[in-house]
C-alpha cells in the first residue's frame, strides 16, 4: 500500500508518520484490497479546544473513502478516523459480492 501524509501549519513528524502508517497497516491487514492512502494533518490556530485534524482518503476498488477527525491530540484524531474508515469498509464489504 502507498501512503502519502502531508503536514499543514505545523513541523513535520516521523514518529506521527510512524503511528499512522502502524495503523493504517493494520486496517489493511483486515482489508487487503487497499491499494493507497492519502493522509493530511492540519493544526487549527483559531480552535479554543480542539484543532488538531486528522484526514484520511483510502482508495480501493469503488468510490474512494474519507474520513475527517477534530481531536485534542494527533493520536486520538488518528485513531478515530482510522475507526470511522473501518466503519465504512465494513459497509463495503458486506455491499459488495463477488461474481459467480
Amino acid at each position: 500500500m502507498n501512503v502519502n501524509i502531508q503536514f499543514i501549519n505545523m513541523t513535520t513528524s516521523e514518529t506521527m508518520e510512524a503511528y499512522t502508517i502502524k495503523k493504517l497497516d493494520s486496517l489493511v491487514k483486515k482489508f487487503e484490497k487497499i491499494i493507497s492512502a492519502n493522509v493530511v494533518f492540519k493544526k487549527e490556530k483559531n480552535s479554543k479546544d480542539k484543532g488538531t485534524i486528522c484526514e484520511i482518503e483510502l482508495s480501493a476498488p469503488g468510490p474512494r473513502l474519507f474520513a475527517s477527525s477534530d481531536e485534542k491530540n494527533y493520536e486520538l484524531a488518528v485513531k478515530n478516523t482510522i475507526s470511522d474508515l473501518e466503519i465504512q469498509l465494513k459497509k463495503r464489504k458486506g455491499i459488495a459480492k463477488p461474481y459467480l
